[in-house]
């Protein structure tokens, strides 16, 4: 490792960075917060360059800049490192997560629906091909297909290259995602047809089709891949085409369709009078998750999975909850 850490921590900071790495994480933004601590403690000016309360609350003051949830991601950083550190030393310093900036509330998903989504496609086709992209329509009706089938994350869909994609297996090769893990992804045979359509019709126009050309592709640029701007400039398109929003009057995310294919996938399941939670491990593999405890996340009790979990519990438990009788009598 080459980063000129040099304070009195530089050993344990090394050790520590170099053992998330070995676990799998890239750690680089994390990486670059620890650093910052290092030059501060290792700064001439600071009088104190011990890592305990004050020289932690000097250097948080420094940070003020930044917003709270930035603060509060960069202070459990360093206080993760601290709860590394006390395993060698019971003594040292461990901030006090209570006295870090409240966390942000996180964004409630938008859940499409199938419906939505069938609107979605039906708009994709009033698209019109510009010079660099001469199969937008096509390539936005994929996207849309992939991201609410899937559930991938918009990276993994944006660097899927030909190569990616088995005909004869009718699976999708994700490659070093998230944690440096791939995984196979089994398709539908309608998504599987979805694809086969596309690739046609790029054979057809003499697009380029080798292994490593993007399936999301445009030629600009020497034909990569759409950019991440770019693509949501499009979807905005087809959302305010199909009058999809929010509750407060805003687009839908694109991660948004990864929360609905959890929701949906929740729902079919129960719909099919399936065991819910032993398909559970299935649907984390699906989604590249390590366990099902980050698969959760991605549950939300919504309208129709409410109505469907209580139908199940009536069927299975209703004979045993009797009605409330008040004193005075009648049920309540």
């Amino acid at each position: 490792m080459n980063i000129a850490f040099s304070s009195s921590l530089a050993l344990l900071l090394r050790r520590y960075i170099t053992l998330k790495q070995t676990l799998g994480r890239e750690y680089v933004k994390e990486t670059g917060v620890l650093l910052s601590l290092d030059q501060f403690l290792a700064d001439p000016k600071n009088p104190d360059h011990n890592l305990n309360f004050e020289t932690f609350h000097r250097w948080c003051q420094k940070k003020e800049r930044l917003r709270p949830g930035t603060r509060r991601t960069q202070m459990r950083i360093v206080r993760n490192f601290c709860l590394y550190r006390r395993r060698s030393d019971p003594q040292c310093f461990v901030p006090e997560i209570a006295l870090f900036p409240r966390p942000h509330q996180p964004l409630k998903p938008y859940i499409f629906s199938p419906t939505e989504v069938q609107e979605l496609l039906a708009q994709c086709s009033r698209l019109r091909p510009i010079p660099h992209s001469p199969v937008r329509p096509q390539v936005y009706r994929l996207v849309v297909v992939l991201l609410f089938t899937t559930g991938m994350r918009l990276g993994e869909l944006l660097r899927l290259t030909v190569a990616d994609y088995d005909s004869r297996q009718g699976t999708l090769l994700i490659r070093a995602s998230k944690f440096h893990k791939s995984r196979l992804l089994p398709l539908p045979d309608d998504v599987r047809r979805e694809i086969e359509v596309y690739l046609d019709d790029r054979r057809r126009r003499s697009l380029p089709m080798t292994p490593d050309t993007p399936f999301v592709w445009n030629s600009s640029h020497g034909g990569r891949a759409y950019a991440e701007s770019s693509l949501w400039c499009g979807l905005q398109l087809l959302f305010k085409g199909a009058k999809i929003q929010t509750a407060q009057g805003r687009h839908p995310r694109i991660h948004d369709f990864r929360h609905s294919f959890a929701v949906n996938a929740l729902v079919r399941w129960y719909q099919q009078g399936a065991d819910v939670q032993s398909k559970l491990p299935f649907l984390a593999a699906y989604l590249g998750h390590a366990t099902p405890l980050s698969t959760y996340y991605y549950l939300h009790f919504v309208e129709p999975l409410r109505a469907l979990a209580s139908q199940r519990f009536a069927e299975h438990y209703g004979r045993l909850v009797s009605p409330y009788l008040h004193p005075k009598g009648g049920a309540r």
